[in-house]
């Protein structure tokens, strides 16, 4: 069981998915027409479904919120901000047919969350194809009682850097809406068939190609400063490659056309999570963002994801009792406006 939280510090991880299994006549809809939906077996497993496709196996703690508050109690975790299973996103639907999935998306997390309104929060989602329709519903979201919304990292061939998306994220700011973005749509799959691949090499590229193209484009020059952005999975590539990037923009005009000061200087406009696996990892996390910018996020219940979540930070010697409660409990309720 969890400990009393009063005896130690809070732990809030920012970063985990759910998929509702909603009502017959949507799942009936969905797999006439190719949408995600959710395959209930009854014996506590399923699947994602992508219409009649079979996309990935699960078991009910990413669907039923009474198993995943004790999945919560087990370990620990005080509050949990779910987020969509970015299958979810409908990027590449009609942007008519993607509202109404983030609609019906958006009100199932609340009523997911609803189940234990003290222990789990939830993050909307968006059809950002269409940056007017996005911006209304992650208004409405906001004020139905979503922390912030979940995007996918680029939209087609437009990265974050995309004046629509750029428009949207301001309006984020605006609304106090928190900004976690999340990779999907992996570069160059058809040369990594095997080995999940697009994962473990193309996922971490996704997000430093996010990260750079608010840096370089300038945009975050452009941007409210009160905009509160995260970028999953520790940022990918970015806290090991910045070094590359900093020379690059010293010594080559073309790097640094647009983005006035150094790649290094801009840290301090976003957020990154913990999910990084590995001590020395951390480590380079925290001296390259900061002990301000990092938050615990274990990309739960999936495989890929922390599966003791918390252990990375917990069980680091390099960090401080004080820099572990930041990255457990005070850099989220910043983030997340708490």
């Amino acid at each position: 069981m969890m400990d009393n939280p009063a005896q130690r510090a809070a732990v809030i991880d920012m970063h985990s998915h759910f998929f509702p299994a909603m009502d017959a006549a949507y799942r009936a809809r969905a797999e006439a027409d190719g949408l995600p939906w959710l395959r209930d077996d009854g014996d506590g497993s399923g699947f994602i479904m992508s219409g009649a496709k079979m996309f990935r196996p699960v078991d009910d703690i990413l669907w039923n919120p009474a198993r995943r508050v004790e999945a919560l109690d087990q370990q620990g975790i005080d509050l949990q901000i779910i987020c969509a299973t970015p299958i979810m996103f409908g990027y590449s639907r009609p942007a008519g047919q993607a509202l109404e999935c983030a609609q019906r998306f958006n009100d199932a997390a609340l009523e997911f969350c609803g189940h234990a309104p003290h222990r789990m929060k939830a993050l909307a989602q968006v059809p950002l194809q269409d940056i007017d329709r996005s911006c209304r519903e992650i208004s409405r979201a906001m004020e139905s009682g979503h922390l912030g919304v979940q995007i996918g990292n680029h939209m087609g061939l437009r990265n974050l850097d995309d004046e629509g998306i750029l428009t949207f994220l301001t309006h984020c700011a605006e609304v106090g809406a928190a900004v976690l973005v999340h990779p999907w749509d992996m570069m160059a799959r058809e040369r990594m068939p095997k080995y999940m691949l697009p994962w473990l090499v193309a996922m971490p590229a996704e997000t430093q190609l996010s990260i750079l193209s608010l840096i370089l484009s300038g945009a975050f020059e452009r941007l409210p400063k009160s905009l509160r952005i995260c970028f999953g999975h520790g940022g990918g590539s970015f806290a090991f490659l910045l070094g590359r990037v900093e020379n690059a923009w010293k010594y080559r005009d073309i790097v640094r056309v647009d983005c006035p000061n150094p790649p290094s200087t801009y840290v301090d406009r976003f957020f990154v999570d913990s999910a990084v696996f590995d001590p020395h990892a951390l480590t380079l996390l925290v001296q390259v963002m900061g002990e301000d910018r990092i938050l615990l996020g274990s990309d739960h219940p999936f495989p890929l994801g922390e599966q003791d979540i918390g252990q990375l930070v917990r069980d680091h010697s390099g960090l401080s009792g004080a820099q572990k409660a930041k990255i457990f409990c005070g850099n989220s309720r910043r983030f997340l406006n708490l």
